[in-house]
């Protein structure tokens, strides 16, 4: 008999979804007006703790209305993560600007080091603008994003981005739950840090709506303008008279029904990660050659996805052989993103000492991490790996 495919990560939906969901259907409010979705930004709001929260369609039309609302403009250039999946650089491609790329940290968050030095040495401050020397383009935002929910060096990049007057929109798409245990910015949450942050609740994600993001704030003005735009930007709602350009980036209230479920669980979850990646840890332990990647010392990470890192000469295999063996016993992995300074639109794009990134993507493999994870799922991983 086959064994049963062991998956890289899928959602659980045992908690009050189907209620609320068969709710939505029995008054017939299923589309972007109803109760859920009103409640499901509150709630996400008073989770993250922030004043404000817009639900939209995806964490990439979050991403998107918050760089036109923190005014990142054509011609413009975003500083971004070379190690991220691609959302967030085709957002900065949506407003006209340019991405310049940063290496990433041994978390795999932007180098806040590098982005020091990029700012330092490779621009001109004239006490407004940051202008980039090679480009002769303004720099005018930063978008940190933490990877895979470990949080990035938020501190250090605020600091950066007060001194330059660049504005920050934190992807914090991968990251919810994820905090703070030291510093300035201690007990703050992932996402509220920033001018602007940004959620995904994407079918992967540690809680889902199946898709739809939240764009959260502290800005008044940033949350009503995101409400506006996100809603075809109606200036008048029964003539639909339209003075900007809009959106059709709503959620609708089954997509925020679900969500509302699913953050009851949000806790639950966060630990069931933190203990599976503990189990796996502590039997990695033995495996010469293999090891994870870890939550910063600053951090607490919901430990959205499992990075297995492969030592070829101290395992015997490399990710990609390692990775094979995985999939012919059923399980499901990934390696780490393409490189986006190596995807073909942003190939002319500046890319600041890339040096980190190509060193973690060629060894880095995510490893099964589901909520519903069990403990023979586990057992069979690891039995795999040791199988060498």
């Amino acid at each position: 008999m086959t064994e049963k495919i062991i998956p890289l990560s899928v959602p659980s939906l045992k908690g009050n979804e189907f209620k609320y969901v068969k709710e939505c259907i029995d008054t017939e409010w299923v589309s972007s007006a109803g109760s859920y979705v009103d409640k499901f930004a509150k709630e996400m709001a008073s989770y993250a703790g922030t004043k404000y929260a817009i639900a939209c369609s995806s964490g990439t039309a979050a991403l998107h209305t918050a760089l036109i609302l923190t005014g990142v403009e054509a011609g413009d250039e975003v500083i971004v993560p070379d190690v991220t999946f691609i959302a967030p650089v085709n957002t900065v491609r949506y407003v006209g600007a340019n991405p310049v790329f940063i290496d990433c940290d041994d978390y795999l968050n932007i180098d806040a080091d590098k982005l020091a030095s990029f700012c330092e040495e490779e621009c001109d401050f004239t006490g407004e603008k940051l202008i980039n020397k090679t480009s002769g383009a303004r720099v005018r935002a930063i978008i940190p994003v933490h990877i895979f929910g470990n949080p990035a060096e938020m501190e250090r990049i605020m600091d950066l981005a007060v001194k330059y007057g660049l504005k920050v929109t934190e992807d914090a798409t991968e990251s919810v739950g994820s905090y703070y245990r030291e510093g300035k910015y201690a007990g703050r949450k992932t996402g509220s840090v920033g001018d602007i942050g940004c959620y995904s609740f994407n079918g992967n994600k540690i809680i889902t709506t199946g898709g739809g993001g939240m764009i959260v704030t502290n800005n008044p003005e940033y949350a009503q303008k995101a409400d506006y735009l996100t809603n075809q930007a109606k200036d008048d709602t029964v003539r639909y008279v339209h003075n900007e350009t809009g959106y059709n980036y709503r959620m609708n209230n089954i997509q925020a029904a679900i969500g509302c479920a699913q953050l009851e669980k949000i806790e639950e979850y966060i630990d069931t990660k933190r203990k599976n990646f503990n189990i796996y840890k502590d039997a990695l332990a033995d495996i010469d050659g293999l090891e994870l990647v870890e939550e910063p010392s600053y951090g607490f990470s919901n430990f959205w996805y499992y990075s297995l890192l492969v030592d070829k000469e101290k395992y015997g295999l490399n990710r990609e052989e390692l990775m094979k063996k995985l999939d012919e016993s059923g399980i499901q992995t990934r390696p780490l993103w393409q490189l986006n300074h190596r995807q073909m639109p942003y190939k002319d794009c500046q890319a600041y000492s890339i040096e980190k990134a190509e060193h973690y993507y060629d060894r880095l493999l995510n490893i099964p991490c589901s909520v519903g994870l069990k403990p023979e799922d586990i057992k069979r991983v690891l039995g795999v790996m040791k199988d060498v």
